[in-house]
């Protein structure tokens, strides 16, 4: 069984930047190396959307509209998948979620950190 833990949310003004992490656990490294990784987030009264996506071969996939101001990355010695958000926008208020899983559709997730962007 596989737990994913995020971190990093909170509140942030427009423009501004944040970090979000999550940490893999009951699995070994190699496991968590192999796996796809990535980032969804839902608003309120919104369905659940893609943020971002990165394969064991650091091959990546964004939102459309998310390229440029958001990137992930991994760190499978760490177990640890991030999202850096830049220039961020009220719409980007939502809870982000971390997932993981040998395919897509993953289906390993974690259980959500909050990121509010208001002035």
């Amino acid at each position: 069984q596989v737990q994913l833990a995020e971190s990093g949310g909170g509140l942030v003004q427009p423009g501004g930047s944040l970090s979000l992490s999550c940490v893999a656990s009951g699995t070994s490294e190699t496991s968590v190396s192999i796996y796809v990784m990535g980032w969804y987030r839902q608003a309120p009264g919104k369905q659940r959307e893609l943020v971002a996506t990165i394969t064991q071969d650091d091959a990546t996939n964004y939102e459309n509209t998310l390229k440029g101001r958001f990137t992930i990355s991994r760190d499978n010695a760490k177990k640890t998948v991030f999202l850096q958000m830049s220039d961020l926008k009220p719409e980007d208020t939502a809870v982000y979620y971390c997932c993981a899983g040998p395919w897509e559709p993953l289906i390993y997730w974690g259980q959500g950190t909050q990121v509010t962007v208001s002035p």
